[in-house]
């Protein structure tokens, strides 16, 4: 019993910082929906994006900005040809 209570505590624990950015070992990515602004901080090499434009960033489990695109469906598919597992995040 003292070992269902162990494993327990961990599934409902928070995961850490450094143990979240090792998730999925580079095969897990998630798709974020973002404005012209964050997309700048996200990928300063692009410049000129319109203000009010809807772009989708593709991002590894550790947050790191992989690819941007115009359309969730294109998103998608650039994760798919990086084979990449995309999830869902809420």
């Amino acid at each position: 019993m003292a070992n269902h209570l162990k494993e327990s505590e961990t599934r409902d624990r928070a995961m850490s910082a450094q143990e979240f950015a090792v998730l999925g070992g580079g095969e897990i990515a998630y798709i974020k929906a973002v404005k012209a602004k964050e997309m700048k901080k996200l990928f300063p090499q692009l410049e000129d994006v319109p203000e009010g434009v809807d772009l989708y960033a593709v991002h590894a489990a550790d947050g790191t900005p992989i690819a941007l695109s115009d359309s969730h469906p294109g998103a998608v598919a650039n994760a798919k040809e990086q084979e990449l597992r995309v999830v869902s995040l809420h």
